[in-house]
């Protein structure tokens, strides 16, 4: 029997995601956080936004997620580049995040990375 691996979503900022990004590439598995500017219940298209940055999420999947314009959110998901150019999150999870401080968020991140690059150097010695 085959398996499938899912993969862990990388925490990234959305201004981390760009076309020469390294996260922008077809199928990635991206955690991304941001307030939901807009959202369709027919099309299940919504689109978070954080630092000037904005990013589709398809939450076709998510029916137990109530979306509210205006709330943070955190999903995760597979990247999919779209004809244009264009990303949009296919995601598989979602939550909300109301109350999250996103620059002590964004931070962490910071952190984080700065971390597993230290351990893998630790590692490799």
């Amino acid at each position: 029997m085959a398996y499938s691996r899912i993969e862990s979503g990388a925490p990234i900022t959305l201004q981390e995601l760009y076309p020469s990004s390294p996260f922008y590439k077809e199928a990635v598995s991206l955690r991304v956080t941001g307030m939901l500017r807009g959202y369709s219940v027919e099309t299940a298209i919504g689109v978070i936004e954080d630092g000037g940055k904005s990013l589709k999420i398809n939450a076709q999947h998510l029916r137990d997620l109530s979306l509210r314009v205006g709330s943070i959110y955190q999903f995760i998901g597979e990247i999919h580049i779209q004809p244009n150019n264009e990303a949009i999150l296919q995601a598989r999870t979602g939550r909300n995040v109301d109350g999250i401080d996103m620059n002590l968020y964004r931070k962490t991140i910071e952190l984080l990375r700065q971390f597993l690059e230290a351990e893998d150097n630790r590692n490799m010695v």
